[in-house]
């Protein structure tokens, strides 16, 4: 073996992603409104970008179905050349967002019903209408400034920083006090204040000492009531006949504190702040036509760019150094290159959504009782992409239609065997069953293995397990919790 030093010639082939190519991969990921923020920073980092009108605003591909009834012959949004807002069979399907038309959904891409906003052309703003209501601490800090004052308004302000959302303390007061350098007997008054505060029950350091600050203010909280809500955990189990005997009362003595314990708020503080409710905006319209079903990106949320070439024109004949030259060219060609991206980036959403639809026509049709066990895969090898990027365009997106609004990762589930050895369903499907069976059950109580029973007549082949699996995923408690809560109701 030499070792003398040489060279040596080798070739060899890697995978190199440009910034451009990985730009291209997270726009798929971001929704409609993420893009929008996306475009407002590249029109301000290029003087070659601007947006377009809404007169210059072309609509997205169509995809449709000839026969409603079967989508087999449904064609990618990247084939079709008709916009969505032709009138089509008189059936307007332009729609920029669900307000449109500021009534109901009548089953297309156009919104009918309700006059608000005709006279004008704009629905109206519903985000007008929400409250710009203070915050838990502001509402507090107004009302203890009235009543205390001097070195004890330093350790209220202390105290209502360390009070959350719901309403209850999470500090310990010996590390209040000692952290604030006073006697621990004062924090326990200016608490005590606190707790005289509106809404009734904030400042409390658990649920049993807020329902028993509601109790006093409700003039309630008697012997009985004390030794009641101190016995919380037995009241959750639902040992009436033990809380009776320790509360020395007898049945209507007991449900009447019951149902005045129900009456109390057992988190007061969150009727005050906290952020508005922002409504979900749907990414994509899909709707039942007469020549079958329509896709339409919402271009409401989705703004279009131009490229400013007449001012890249004025530029590159101007007074220019090398430079400024470069900069130009690489201005022009990333102007170019998001254009693209986002055209791309259109269709190809349109592509997805167009195979979900395909696959999952029964959903639509009848409803979540038919939806069909889906994987990335299958969508990625019917249109001919990688899985990854179909995950990728499914994330953060949501879908309008008919039945309502849904995330597009909610039409991917797994599959449950069929009992009578037909066509697996979807796991959504049977979660379904499950809440179905469990709302009508009545006053006999099912049980799991009951579900299993009544599940496997309808021709599913699910185990115990996973009957109580999807029956937590869906916020149902056991039968046991179920037949306590019945017995609670009935006192």
């Amino acid at each position: 073996m030499s070792l003398a030093p040489r060279l040596d010639l080798r070739q060899s082939q890697s995978l190199v992603m440009t910034p451009q190519l990985q730009q291209a991969i997270k726009l798929l990921a971001l929704s409609n409104l993420e893009i929008e923020g996306f475009i407002a920073e590249e029109i301000e980092r290029n003087p070659l970008l601007e947006a377009a009108s809404t007169d210059e605003v072309v609509r997205p591909e169509r995809a449709e179905a000839p026969d409603p009834a079967g989508a087999d012959e449904l064609v990618s949004g990247a084939a079709a050349a008709e916009p969505l807002d032709l009138d089509y069979a008189t059936e307007s399907h332009q729609q920029d967002s669900v307000a449109d038309g500021g009534g109901g959904f009548d089953g297309g891409l156009s919104m009918t019903g309700g006059a608000a906003g005709a006279g004008s052309g704009e629905a109206p703003d519903l985000d007008s209408f929400a409250s710009g209501a203070a915050s838990l601490a502001d509402h507090l800090l107004a009302q203890a400034g009235a009543v205390i004052d001097g070195p004890d308004w330093f350790v209220a302000q202390h105290l209502i920083d360390q009070i959350d959302e719901a309403g209850y303390l999470t500090a310990s007061l010996l590390d209040i006090a000692t952290r604030l350098g006073v006697p621990l007997v004062r924090v326990e008054a200016v608490l005590d204040t606190i707790q005289t505060l509106d809404p009734t029950g904030v400042g409390a350091r658990d649920l049993a000492e807020c329902l028993a600050l509601q109790a006093r203010e409700a003039d309630r909280y008697d012997p009985c009531m004390a030794r009641l809500i101190d016995n919380l955990d037995l009241l959750a189990r639902g040992d009436l006949a033990r809380l009776k005997r320790m509360c020395g009362v007898d049945d209507e003595d007991m449900a009447d504190m019951i149902r005045e314990l129900r009456s109390y708020d057992p988190k007061p503080g969150c009727r005050y702040g906290g952020e508005p409710a922002q409504a979900v905006t749907p990414d994509l319209f899909v709707a039942r036509t007469k020549a079958g079903w329509a896709i339409e990106v919402n271009s409401a949320t989705l703004p279009r760019v131009l490229v400013n070439r007449s001012y890249y024109h004025e530029l590159s004949h101007g007074p220019q150094d090398k430079s400024s030259k470069a900069w130009l060219s690489e201005a022009l060609a990333s102007a170019n290159w998001l254009v693209k991206a986002l055209d791309q980036r259109q269709r190809t959403i349109i592509k997805v959504a167009t195979e979900i639809v395909k696959q999952q026509e029964g959903f639509f049709l009848h409803g979540v009782a038919h939806l069909r066990p889906l994987t990335l895969r299958q969508v990625a090898d019917a249109i001919e992409m990688h899985e990854s990027t179909v995950s990728r365009v499914t994330s953060n997106k949501y879908l309008s239609c008919a039945r309502g609004l849904y995330e597009l990762k909610y039409f991917f589930t797994s599959a449950i065997q069929s009992a009578d050895g037909g066509d697996a369903v979807s796991a959504q499907a049977v979660k379904s069953a499950i809440k179905s069976l469990i709302d009508t059950e009545g006053a006999k109580i099912l049980s799991d293995d009951t579900l299993v029973e009544l599940l496997n007549a309808r021709g599913f082949d699910i185990a115990r397990r996973t009957v109580a699996k999807y029956r937590e995923s869906l916020g149902i408690g056991s039968s046991v919790q179920r037949r306590r809560s019945r017995a609670l109701e009935g006192a």
